[in-house]
């Protein structure tokens, strides 16, 4: 696949927050004609979407962003301008582009035209619309957390399965080869045997007390609430009316998890990468955490959390430890980062403590040459672009929908242990707390008809 970037994704990360982005001259698509790209529906048109779903996307010659939804008419109306105009300049064809609109994503999926969608929405409406998707046959890009509950994503993980269809979950550490390469190194011996992990992930601060507010009425609030409970509206509670800063539902509990689950999914998933765990699980899980005791939002605060795993390494994850995954071993240690890395502006990240991307107790284990009979991970340069070969191909994307569950069950466990602040066993073949009602009541959510995933059939 030829990759033709036209848009610079650092500059387009800041850019996003006051408007579109700039777009580099103007150049035709080539040889590709229309019949064979892959036409994309973008549903969520959000901070995610605008500076980095679409933008990734549209870099490859291959896809082609033919409608976008949401349930916010301001919104899906500027991502109409912009994947309008970005085509436009990326052509030369005034024309080359109508971009269709939709409020409700269920429309788009009835659309034959359209071959996959990119689901960038808030997690409450992860699961669902990637089911539906599955249903119609659409293949799925869609960003992390992979479910608000363990139960919804086994509903997909059954969905995606029974459909046949691609599904990628956008955990883009993955492309970013400081995380194969010492996934590979740890992989093959280069620090001992693993004993322990430290994740470095940061906690949300307690927000505002937030009155009520006027519907905005350009948004569909009961949609976007979607199987959560009516509360009143508040702008700090959804998202901005204006840019596209970091959104107020990231912080509350109805709609995700907070850090756990917002970047926890990218870390778990990358340790379990090198600790060869991807597709199984810790048999434990204890947690403390602080929660807010006033204000809108209600996600945790500081915690630390301990997972215990089948092969006797442990994994510790809290605020206190610099943003990345340490592996340690018997022979030595290996730290992984994303460096400079972020996916918009607004990512709470502390640069000055996360700008070393790759680091060990010794430089020559990173100098270290993987033989051709040890273990060689797959190696890809860009989340979005291994998707679209897949959608070609039919083979599993590097972060398939099995992965993908994976990862967020580490993270929805841990929430639920913040909450009981016990102790917990873990079976990770069944997926359910061994001798525990009340932990696994926790499991799932109550969903309000009509929306949520017990109300779908496939």
């Amino acid at each position: 696949m030829k990759r033709r970037k036209f848009i610079n994704k650092t500059a387009l990360g800041t850019a996003a927050l006051v408007g579109f982005p700039s777009i580099v001259p103007a150049h035709v698509l080539g040889k590709d004609a229309p019949s064979n790209k892959i036409n994309i529906g973008q549903i969520g048109c959000g901070r995610i979407a605008m500076s980095h779903d679409i933008v990734d996307a549209m870099g490859f010659d291959e896809a082609r962003i033919v409608a976008v939804c949401d349930v916010d008419s301001k919104r899906v109306n500027k991502a109409k301008e912009f994947v309008d105009k970005a085509y436009q300049e990326k052509t030369g064809k005034a024309k080359y582009m109508n971009t269709k609109i939709y409020e409700n994503y269920q429309d788009m999926l009835l659309n034959k035209d359209i071959d996959a969608v990119m689901i960038s929405t808030p997690d409450h409406w992860h699961s669902q619309p990637a089911i539906e998707a599955a249903v119609a046959g659409k293949d799925i890009y869609l960003q992390k957390p992979t479910s608000l509950t363990v139960k919804e994503g086994q509903q997909l993980r059954e969905a995606v399965k029974k459909n046949n269809v691609i599904l990628q979950i956008g955990t883009q550490q993955r492309a970013m080869q400081q995380f194969r390469i010492a996934a590979e190194l740890v992989r093959n011996g280069r620090i001992g045997k693993i004993h322990t992990v430290k994740i470095g992930l940061p906690g949300d601060p307690a927000g505002p007390e937030a009155l009520e507010m006027p519907i905005p009425s350009n948004l569909n609030f009961d949609m976007w609430l979607g199987s959560t409970p009516v509360v009143p509206y508040t702008e700090i509670g959804v998202h901005p009316q204006n840019g596209y800063s970091r959104p107020g539902w990231l912080r509350q509990r109805s709609y995700g998890a907070g850090m756990i689950t917002g970047w926890g999914q990218h870390h778990y998933d990358s340790a379990a990468w090198g600790m060869n765990t991807e597709l199984s699980g810790p048999i434990s899980v204890e947690a403390l955490a602080e929660f807010p005791k006033s204000g809108l939002w209600n996600v945790h605060g500081d915690f630390l959390v301990k997972h215990e795993y089948k092969n006797g390494a442990t994994v510790y994850t809290s605020g206190g430890y610099k943003n990345g995954i340490k592996y340690i071993g018997d022979d030595g240690w290996i730290f992984v980062s994303r460096g400079a890395y972020v996916a918009s502006a607004s990512d709470p990240v502390d640069q000055k403590s996360s700008n070393s991307a790759l680091n060990a107790s010794d430089p020559k284990i990173l100098q270290s040459v993987i033989g051709e009979n040890e273990i060689h991970l797959e190696k890809i340069n860009d989340q979005h672009g291994n998707w679209l070969d897949c959608i070609k191909s039919r083979k599993k994307p590097i972060s398939d929908i099995e992965k993908g569950h994976k990862a967020c069950v580490v993270c929805l466990i841990s929430d639920i242990a913040m909450q009981v602040d016990r102790k917990l066993d873990w079976d990770p073949v069944k997926e359910v707390f061994v001798n525990d009602d009340e932990a696994n009541a926790m499991l799932a959510r109550e969903q309000r008809k009509p929306y949520g995933t017990n109300y779908v059939k496939f």
